[in-house]
C-alpha cells in the first residue's frame, strides 16, 4: 500500500462519501462502488482528428469500445503501458507526456462517472497499481486522480487488493495477470513489503504480440490488426491440450478466409507459464522454510489473463516439476477481483491512510 503526504484534514467517513475501488489497467479499467455499481471500460481514449470527425461524432472525447470502433476518426490513446501511466516527461517529450496525462485523467474521470456519484457526494477512491510501480508513476496516478476531481485517493498494489477482497490474507501467493504486467504478491498476515512482490512484463500484451507474430509467419496474405488478435486470444486462448479447433476468418486481399490458428494460439499463450513459475519459485524459496509448503498450496490466479483455459493446470504441472508440488486456484471474478478488493480496502482503512486532494 502507498501512503502519500497529507495535504489537508484527514477525510471523515460519513453518508456523504462514495467509496470506489478502481482497477486501473493497461487493457481495462474496472470500478466497484459502495452504491452497488460495477462497471468496466477499455482503457482507451479517443479525440476527434478534425472538424469533420468532430461533426460526425458530436463528442470531444470517446472512451473504450466506442473509441475503438471509431479509431479511423479519432486519435487513439492508450494512456497506460506495462501497467503504468505513460506520463514520463523528460523535457524532450513534454507534449506527449501532457496528452497522456490528460488521457489518463479523463479515463479516471470516466470510470468515476460510471460509478454514478451524486452531486452532493465526496469521492474517495482506492486505485490498484502494479506491485513494483515507481514512486514517479504512483505520483502520476495521484495527479491524474486530482485532475479528475477525486476528493481523496489511496494506492494499493493490485495483487494485494485481490487477496484483501477475498480475505486471503495469510499463506497465499497471488498471481495477477494483466495486459501490461504480471504481478505476484506473497501474503503472510501483514502488509506486503518489497521482498514479497515480483513484477514482470510477460502478460496479456506480450501474448498478443507473440500471437500476431505467429499469425503473420504462418498465414501468408492474412490481414490482422492487434485489436483483432486480442479478440481472438480472449475468445480462444488456452494452454495445454486445445479444448477445440480454433478456426478463424481473416481477410486476404479483402476476402474472408478461414485459418486454423489452434497451434498458434496455444503456443502464444504458453509464454505466460515459465515466468510465472519462476516468480512463484522465487517467492516460495525466499519464504520462511517452515511455511513454504502452505504458500505453495494456495496460489491464486487473478486478472484478465487468468481466463486463459488450462493455465492453472499448466502452472500446477510446472510447479510439481520445479517445486515438488502446488495447488493453483482461479479467481471467480477476474474482471472485478481487483476493484472489489480495492473497495473493501476503502471501507476498512483508517482515515490517516488517505491522501486528501485539493
Amino acid at each position: 500500500m502507498t501512503e502519500t503526504k497529507q495535504t489537508g484534514d484527514s477525510p471523515k467517513k460519513d453518508h456523504g462519501v462514495l467509496y470506489i475501488g478502481m482497477d486501473l489497467g493497461t487493457s481495462r479499467t474496472s470500478v466497484s462502488a459502495s452504491n452497488g455499481v460495477r462497471e468496466t471500460v477499455h482503457s482507451l481514449v479517443g479525440y476527434p482528428k478534425d472538424v469533420v470527425s468532430r461533426k460526425l461524432l458530436q463528442k470531444d472525447v470517446l472512451f473504450g469500445k466506442e473509441a475503438l470502433q471509431h479509431r479511423t476518426s479519432v486519435k487513439l490513446y492508450k494512456p497506460l503501458e506495462k501497467g503504468v501511466l505513460k506520463y514520463m516527461s523528460d523535457g524532450h517529450n513534454d507534449a506527449e507526456a501532457k496528452i497522456n496525462l490528460k488521457a489518463a485523467q479523463e479515463l479516471i474521470g470516466e470510470a468515476i462517472r460510471l460509478a454514478k456519484p451524486r452531486k452532493d457526494e465526496l469521492v474517495y477512491c482506492v486505485i490498484g497499481a502494479p506491485a513494483e510501480a515507481s514512486m514517479k508513476n504512483k505520483g502520476a496516478i495521484v495527479e491524474a486522480a486530482r485532475l479528475a476531481k477525486v476528493d481523496s485517493v489511496m494506492l494499493v498494489s493490485e495483487p494485494f487488493a485481490v487477496a484483501y477482497g477475498l480475505d486471503w490474507l495469510d499463506d497465499v501467493l497471488v498471481v495477477d495477470i494483466g495486459a501490461g504486467t504480471t504481478d505476484l504478491c506473497r501474503m503472510h498476515g501483514t502488509m506486503p513489503e518489497d521482498g514479497d512482490q515480483v513484477m514482470f512484463d510477460t502478460a496479456g500484451d506480450a501474448v498478443d504480440a507473440e500471437l500476431e507474430r505467429r499469425i503473420k509467419q504462418s498465414c501468408p496474405g492474412a490481414d490482422c490488426t492487434i485489436y483483432r488478435v486480442k479478440e481472438i486470444k480472449e475468445r480462444h486462448g488456452y494452454v495445454g491440450d486445445p479444448p477445440e479447433r480454433c478456426i478463424v476468418d481473416l481477410p486476404v486481399n479483402g476476402k474472408p478466409t478461414p485459418f486454423d490458428l489452434t497451434e498458434q494460439i496455444g503456443q502464444a499463450c504458453s509464454i505466460l507459464v515459465d515466468p510465472i513459475v519462476k516468480g512463484i519459485h522465487k517467492l516460495v524459496a525466499s519464504f520462511d522454510p517452515d511455511f513454504q509448503h502452505k504458500i505453495k498450496e494456495r496460489v491464486l490466479l487473478a486478472g484478465g489473463g487468468s481466463m486463459v483455459k488450462g493455465l492453472d493446470s499448466a502452472i500446477e504441472k510446472a510447479m510439481k516439476e520445479r517445486l515438488g508440488g502446488g495447488k493453483v486456484v482461479r479467481i471467480e471474478e477476474p474482471v472485478y477481483g481487483g476493484a472489489n478488493g480495492a473497495l473493501k480496502v476503502a471501507h476498512d482503512m483508517p482515515a490517516d491512510f488517505w491522501e486528501q486532494l485539493k
